[in-house]
């Protein structure tokens, strides 16, 4: 059911695995992992703001042997790259969490497991030590610290919190898909599904026979709604009442790395790390909560600059090589990718997931040696510059 080797061959870059996945999955699924909000516009704008950035190389440099392993916290990882949370993974590729855990422990890179996932965190933990975990924090004190000390329990070095939820976001996608939380056995799912049996005998059918009906397991520290359901509905835990004074009861309880996910400006970063924050990822959610959010690559440098006591990284948009290397000459010091991880999983399991890991850290290391450097660490803004005079970052480059 899944891409052979030979297929998974002919995917030369992460944006095939989008291609692969169109076809491969059924509209509703596809719609769901693929789509932002309402008009989409801070989807598109986290690629388009790549483009403003041109590159400028040096020539003639020893560049025969380059190292792209890069460092966080004293752990040294073999790329500067890893596996961004992604919700229902498991449905969109059969046990994708795992997969997903796998394919980065493998590679030697980090893999941040979604809260809003299907499988137990305790079930995805043993993969290894590079599994992270990211909490959507539920709406009640007791509820948040029972999550976080289940976390604890499983054994997880590094908590996500994700901030950037205080409601539910408008995705309108969705709705015109078919695609709910939970799913909902209409005629059109049900047809939807038959025009892609591959889907959904290889993924849907063989979770149902093999491991029973999917739940919501890790939004809070018991089970939650089933994936799949006529009249049961999901809880969605109010959040908008949440405040930095949840945030410092976690860093009071977590005895592990504290990072914050879904930040975009200066003052909020400066407050996470006068709670004691061990780092941030620069985030606008893949486009997925507020349409018309700035990408998080234009907020990037003021943040880097602004604190330079912690690990700054970066989500959303980034695609290539290139992408990577102009998130790093502009101050991150790690980037994360979601969705084409997600369609590598989908269409081609593990394998699907070692070929994408691959295909990027190539990129990265012919990029290395095009501008002339031999680690990463060496990407600084001499080598970019923005390509108009109007781009954000022409004051920060010039």
């Amino acid at each position: 059911m899944l891409y052979s080797k030979k297929k998974l061959d002919q995917l030369l870059c992460l944006d095939d695995f989008d291609t692969a996945a169109r076809r491969y999955l059924p509209d509703f699924m596809y719609a769901y992992v693929s789509g932002g909000v309402e008009t989409n516009s801070s989807l598109a704008h986290n690629r388009s703001v790549f483009s403003e950035l041109g590159f400028v190389p040096r020539v003639l440099r020893d560049v025969s042997k380059v190292n792209i392993s890069t460092q966080l916290w004293g752990e040294t990882f073999t790329a500067p790259f890893g596996i961004a949370p992604m919700g229902i993974s498991a449905i969109s590729a059969y046990r994708g969490d795992i997969v997903l855990a796998d394919g980065a422990c493998r590679a030697g890179i980090p893999m941040i497991m979604s809260g809003s996932s299907l499988i137990r965190l305790e079930d995805v933990r043993p993969v290894g030590d590079n599994v992270w975990f990211q909490a959507y924090l539920p709406g009640e004190r007791e509820q948040i610290h029972a999550l976080i000390e289940r976390v604890a329990q499983a054994g997880y070095e590094k908590l996500v919190i994700t901030v950037d939820t205080p409601v539910a976001a408008n995705r309108e996608n969705n709705v015109r898909a078919g695609f709910s939380t939970p799913l909902r056995p209409t005629f059109r799912l049900i047809t939807d599904c038959m025009l892609h049996p591959r889907w959904t005998v290889g993924t849907l059918l063989q979770t149902l026979v093999r491991n029973g009906m999917p739940y919501f397991e890790n939004n809070y520290a018991t089970r939650g709604a089933p994936i799949i359901s006529r009249n049961v509905l999901r809880d969605f835990s109010a959040r908008s009442h949440l405040n930095w004074s949840h945030l410092k009861e976690i860093r009071d309880r977590w005895k592990g790395k504290l990072i914050i996910k879904g930040v975009l400006n200066v003052p909020d970063a400066l407050k996470a790390i006068e709670l004691g924050i061990d780092g941030i990822i620069v985030s606008n959610h893949g486009g997925r909560q507020l349409d018309g959010s700035i990408s998080p690559l234009m907020a990037l440098p003021e943040i880097v600059r602004a604190c330079p006591s912690v690990p700054v990284m970066i989500d959303s948009g980034i695609r290539r090589g290139s992408d990577v290397m102009k998130a790093l000459g502009l101050g991150a010091r790690f980037v994360f990718i979601g969705r084409p991880m997600g369609y590598a999983a989908a269409v081609g399991g593990l394998p699907g997931v070692s070929r994408a890991i691959e295909l990027l850290a190539t990129e990265i290391q012919r990029d290395c040696a095009m501008l002339g450097i031999t680690r990463v660490s060496e990407m600084t803004p001499e080598f970019l510059r923005a390509l108009t005079t109007s781009s954000v970052f022409h004051s920060y480059l010039s």
